[in-house]
């Protein structure tokens, strides 16, 4: 396993291509270095261009977290996407955060230039791996869904479409150069990124935007019906949730917003059990994860 770890780091320590594995790989943006890690699934070949998920942990995490509590590698392995796990800064290596715009952290305090660090990872990894640039996707959890949604507003030329998990967009509006579908998910029973705006329980103090907000905005940018179409999804499992989906369509070139109500949910990853009761309860009627890409395949750059 050391041995395994250690042809992964050489590896990222240059410009050699990469074959299936995980890597651990580092960009300098304005004279500090930056992290990232990759997982490129069983199948990817070098000849054939490949879509990217950019997967950003939330606030007072890091990138290695964020691989088991989104369990997105597995979903890579079944589905040929490659994996992007950004790390964010802080004083403290392994709690981190993103420069969201009002959360979280030193990174936002400082305002460190996240979207900058993102252009850096993607430039990288084009270097050394066949990126489909048309099928560049973001998602994130809290801290880092925030983030996602602000890569769409100012990175529209790179990324596709987003997926943000448990936290609202973080800037009071939005501009992005083109449509980016949106698929939201969201608890109405989260304590840390209320459902209806404030402060939570987290120590960042930050006063969130509201979900709906978030989907407002959206909305508008997209250009897509008010009128949304409302299906409440199947209860497969009783844990206590259950789960609505809101959907505003017709937006422009095929674009559209997709809120995903978790009810009874908590400040957690849909499918997957998160390893903190604290964080509430994660609905297992609906796999994140699964819904996510299926939306992302539908909405490749135009």
């Amino acid at each position: 396993m050391h041995v395994l770890v250690a042809v992964a780091l050489l590896l990222a320590a240059d410009a050699s291509p990469l074959s299936p594995g995980d890597y651990s790989r580092t960009v300098q943006v304005d004279g500090s270095e930056r992290s990232y890690l990759v997982h490129v699934p069983p199948q990817y070949v070098a000849d054939s261009p490949t879509p990217v998920v950019l997967a950003f942990h939330g606030g007072g995490a890091n990138a290695h977290n964020m691989v088991g509590f989104s369990g997105l590698n597995h979903k890579a392995d079944q589905s040929g996407f490659i994996a992007v796990y950004p790390e964010g800064t802080g004083r403290l290596e392994r709690m981190l955060t993103f420069n969201a715009g009002n959360c979280c952290g030193q990174a936002s305090a400082r305002n460190v230039d996240d979207v900058a660090f993102v252009r850096h990872v993607l430039d990288d990894l084009e270097g050394v791996a066949n990126v489909d640039r048309r099928r560049v996707f973001a998602t994130g959890m809290s801290n880092g869904a925030m983030m996602a949604y602000r890569l769409a507003s100012e990175m529209s030329d790179r990324i596709a479409a987003i997926a943000p998990v448990s936290g609202p967009m973080g800037t009071k509006d939005c501009r992005p150069g083109r449509a980016v579908p949106v698929m939201h998910f969201h608890g109405d029973a989260d304590e840390f990124a209320p459902f209806s705006g404030g402060k939570g329980r987290g120590p960042t103090g930050t006063e969130f935007y509201s979900v709906d907000h978030s989907i407002n905005a959206w909305v508008d940018a997209n250009e897509c019906k008010k009128n949304p179409r409302t299906t409440q999804l199947p209860d497969r499992e009783k844990d206590g949730t259950t789960v609505k989906q809101v959907r505003y369509e017709f937006g422009k070139e095929g674009a559209e917003v997709v809120l995903v109500v978790i009810e009874g949910g908590g400040h957690t990853w849909p499918g997957n059990e998160p390893r903190m009761r604290s964080l509430g309860v994660s609905t297992r009627d609906i796999s994140a994860n699964d819904m996510m890409w299926e939306f992302f395949q539908q909405h490749p750059m135009k």
